[in-house]
């Protein structure tokens, strides 16, 4: 495996997330901010947080299927959300949650960023998440 995560002694724990990740593969795949909306541009879950969160990491493990990779090969999540504000941590961890079986987000995440931002390219999208992975 390229990726190896760990969090070390010292560091702020227990979080959600690795705080480092070793890559060390060749082949580096970027995956661009997916947002919550279907093939055809259709936007999914309108005012919905959580799922948000689930359709826009469902759109990035689709992106790293795509280029032969999964998040076992994630180095690093980053997350832009709207309007961001502490009581928005349970239902964006709701919509981790709800995929991280489906699409095999491991547990704990690979180190993550979380962005407040005041808004994104389009009014209903409230959240968008880039993957960073490494292959051999």
């Amino acid at each position: 495996m390229a990726v190896r995560r760990f969090t070390p002694e010292g560091m702020l724990q227990p979080t959600p997330y690795a705080h480092v990740a070793v890559g060390t593969g060749t082949r580096h795949v970027h995956v661009s901010g997916q947002i919550a909306r279907a093939a055809d541009g259709t936007p999914l879950a309108p005012g919905d947080l959580a799922g948000q969160v689930a359709h826009a990491l469902r759109g990035a493990a689709r992106g790293l299927r795509g280029a032969g990779a999964s998040f076992d090969d994630v180095l690093r999540l980053t997350f832009y959300v709207t309007d961001w504000a502490p009581e928005k941590i349970g239902p964006f961890m709701a919509g981790v949650e709800e995929v991280a079986g489906e699409i095999g987000l491991p547990v704990p995440l690979p180190p993550s960023s979380l962005i407040g931002v005041d808004h994104l390219f389009e009014p209903d999208v409230l959240v968008e998440v880039e993957a960073t992975a490494i292959l051999d």
